[in-house]
């Protein structure tokens, strides 16, 4: 690191479980994140701050007025553009030095065949169920650590799937996959959404991030955190691998 990057990110050397190695590390890392939306916004703003060196973004969608209440990584300069754009333009400012691969369009199973093999973690601030799904099969055949975070209404929830490892559950595991949940999979343009609960669990799927990439302290993984944003109690469920699973039981193709 230079002069520059030894002063950008002394906070974080100063703690001696990152110290410069772990900086270091974290400006190797590549880390794919998906939805420039609620949970990204703060997902991808500390990750960049925090100088994860490569970060892939995929998003499709453009930035709506309704979205400025919660989405705070795009501004009202931004309505009518595509998310991703507005969202590079805001990390660039955060932290010119790491490298932003923005892509406007929806990912897919072929995207994240393709790019899953690549990165270190995946966060999953998606809003819909079969996105969920395709991101973690690919995680599931990659062996990549899923870092799964969703809010609705005043309810906010966060795990993780550390696929690296074999006993660990997976999204499936949580969430087996049937039609009627699928129909039922409704977005907060209906549903409603408490704006500052996107900020706390997305600031929790970067701080999941960090730790999974820097090898310290203890993941959520095998915990799903449930918080209740009108009386901010949190609930902690131990989650255990489903032996029939449909996902994860089923062997890998080399």
């Amino acid at each position: 690191m230079n002069d520059n990057q030894l002063l950008r990110y002394s906070r974080h050397i100063l703690l001696p479980q990152i110290d410069i190695s772990g900086q270091e590390r974290l400006n190797r890392a590549r880390v794919l994140i998906v939805g420039a939306g609620g949970l990204g916004s703060p997902a991808a703003m500390y990750l960049a701050a925090s100088g994860v060196g490569n970060l892939i973004i995929y998003d499709g969608d453009q930035v709506d007025l309704t979205n400025l209440q919660r989405q705070i990584i795009h501004n009202t300069d931004s309505v009518g553009r595509p998310k991703i754009l507005s969202a590079k333009n805001t990390l660039t400012a955060i932290n010119p030095e790491i490298n932003i691969t923005a892509v406007h369009a929806n990912i897919g199973e072929t995207e994240l065949s393709a790019l899953t093999p690549e990165v270190d973690v995946v966060v999953d601030a998606s809003d819909n169920f079969m996105t969920r799904y395709q991101i973690n099969r690919a995680c599931i055949l990659h062996k990549k650590p899923l870092i799964s975070g969703a809010v609705v209404r005043f309810e906010g929830q966060i795990s993780v799937f550390d696929l690296r490892y074999s006993d660990s559950p997976c999204y499936h595991c949580l969430y087996p996959f049937n039609e009627e949940q699928h129909t039922a999979d409704m977005p907060c343009s209906i549903m409603g959404v408490f704006s500052p609960l996107v900020g706390i669990i997305g600031c929790m799927q970067a701080a999941e991030t960090l730790k999974i990439l820097l090898g310290i302290g203890n993941s959520l993984n095998g915990r799903l955190q449930l918080l209740d944003g009108l009386t901010m109690n949190w609930r902690s469920i131990k989650l255990h691998k489903d032996p029939v699973c449909a996902a994860c039981m089923t062997k890998p193709v080399d």
